[in-house]
């Protein structure tokens, strides 16, 4: 990934990763991109240490091969940006899409049970949805389908975004002089395990919250 980062020149990679996060963050195409490691790889060549990577390829070395600055503020408009399409595609497009019977891959029960999830959830999901792969594609269009209140997801939408892309991108940066340029390719895949694993951690202990409260009204009747 940095190879193909690199090579591609500043202008261009800024204009791809932008593209990447805007497309991953509510575009139904893009929710097969890397947009975790994206941001921790483009963090690290942000840094003083990324400069090394750039002897590697022969490139200038003077300055780092992006400005953090721009970096974040690009890739966090990029996913508010890329959420508040994906709302609008689930609200207006969404439930045009299902207006028919029930089928096989539809039933207006779960289009309910996605309204009231999202009024009662919503802000959570939003955010966690963030740092879980897949999940942070689908689900702005989806609280658009079930009517979440524009005001309330937008609230959400952008802190989701400003602790995913400018966290992760910052924690790319901080933590590219403990790791170095040598060991990027053996650490990179951990650091993304352990985001996820630890943004899963609290919807999983709700969840199981919820079925133990579930059990123990089962058991009373």
């Amino acid at each position: 990934m940095i190879e193909f980062i690199i090579t591609r020149g500043p202008i261009i990679a800024y204009m791809m990763i932008f593209g990447i996060i805007f497309a991953e963050s509510g575009l139904l195409i893009g929710f097969f991109l890397p947009g975790d490691s994206l941001l921790f790889t483009a963090g690290f060549l942000a840094s003083d240490a990324g400069k090394e990577l750039l002897v590697k390829f022969g490139l200038p070395a003077e300055q780092p091969f992006f400005s953090l600055t721009l970096l974040v503020i690009g890739c966090f408009a990029a996913a508010i940006v890329g959420d508040s399409v994906g709302y609008a595609f689930g609200r207006r497009v969404g439930k045009h899409l299902f207006q028919r019977e029930d089928s096989r891959l539809f039933n207006k029960k779960n289009l309910y049970k996605a309204q009231g999830f999202y009024e009662k959830h919503g802000g959570k999901a939003i955010i966690l949805a963030r740092f879980v792969p897949v999940v942070r594609t689908f689900a702005p269009i989806v609280a658009g389908i079930g009517d979440m209140k524009y005001t309330r997801f937008v609230t959400f939408n952008v802190v989701g975004g400003f602790v995913w892309a400018v966290g992760v991108t910052v924690a790319g940066y901080f933590l590219a002089a403990i790791i170095g340029p040598d060991n990027i390719d053996k650490y990179l895949l951990p650091i993304i395990v352990l985001i996820v694993v630890i943004s899963l951690a609290p919807p999983a202990y709700h969840l199981w919250k919820e079925r133990q409260a579930e059990k123990q009204s089962s058991s009373v009747a």
